[in-house]
């Protein structure tokens, strides 16, 4: 007699489906991206070096000045605060940020990364999010350290005249601000202007014309022209570094320190939500 043995049905295994990316994942993988190219750490030593550099050969040059005034013509002129924040230095710092917060997005687009990313996170507004945060939390640590070397070397160099000053100081907290968050606000311009034009080349220009060389074309005589000026992330840096009032008989109009950090606050804003919307709405 033989018997049958019954072979139980197979059972349909259910498709096993990967929880969504969580934002501190889409954080991390942005980090990992950014602290894996060799050039990142090479361009912000080189960067922060040459800042640094620049406001030690101002502080020699301030030095010098010194050195040919009397007593109480040092007495009367004081400490400029922007000496230790030299304008040379800074346009370059403005240069390199918003070319790299450009290439945070301009290179994935020309690599073709980005389509992996979005398959892998279809929500593409949280993926731009997370680059900007990590490109703000990165030009931050840079612009503080690069802020608080610029002033720390030109006090060292400028004690030996007797002219180093503390941070209590008037304007020097404000300036050291400006000068460390001026970093991340030009970097977030280029990551924005990285996300419309998409073009590497292309965003570079739009990037250094619009931080560096197009507040210089509009005068402080005229009121719609000194508004728009004013409304230049460099201007509001030049404002804010500065430890005097306007002149009220000069014949330029004057930006407001109130006025200068708005700018400070909408430029970026502007550009990461300009950024998450055009991702969001156009093909990869």
């Amino acid at each position: 007699m033989t018997t049958v043995a019954s072979v139980p049905a197979a059972t349909s295994s259910a498709p096993v489906t990967e929880p969504p990316a969580r934002f501190r994942d889409l954080l991390t993988a942005e980090w990992i991206k950014m602290r894996s190219l060799r050039s990142t750490p090479w361009t912000l030593a080189l960067t922060a070096l040459f800042v640094i550099g620049s406001a030690a050969v101002a502080a020699m040059a301030e030095v010098d000045t010194l050195r040919t005034m009397s007593p109480a013509a040092r007495t009367d002129q004081g400490f400029l605060v922007f000496d230790a924040f030299p304008a040379a230095g800074y346009l370059t710092l403005m240069l390199v940020a918003g070319s790299v917060g450009a290439l945070t997005v301009v290179s994935e687009y020309s690599s073709g990364l980005m389509r992996t990313t979005t398959v892998a996170v279809p929500a593409r507004g949280a993926v731009v999010l997370a680059k900007a945060v990590v490109t703000a939390a990165l030009w931050t640590a840079v612009g503080t350290v690069v802020s608080t070397g610029c002033f720390l070397v030109s006090q060292a160099i400028l004690s030996g005249q007797r002219a180093g000053v503390p941070l209590t100081h008037p304007g020097v907290l404000r300036a050291l601000v400006a000068s460390a968050l001026l970093a991340p606000v030009c970097a977030l311009v280029g990551l924005g202007l990285g996300a419309l034009i998409r073009h590497s080349a292309t965003t570079m220009v739009t990037s250094a014309f619009t931080l560096v060389m197009l507040p210089p074309i509009f005068s402080q005589s005229a009121r719609w022209s000194a508004a728009v000026s004013h409304a230049m992330p460099v201007t509001a840096w030049k404002r804010l570094v500065q430890n005097w009032a306007p002149d009220p008989h000069s014949l330029a109009y004057s930006a407001t320190v109130p006025d200068s950090w708005a700018v400070y606050a909408l430029w970026p804003l502007i550009a990461v939500v300009l950024a998450v919307v055009v991702v969001r709405h156009r093909d990869v």
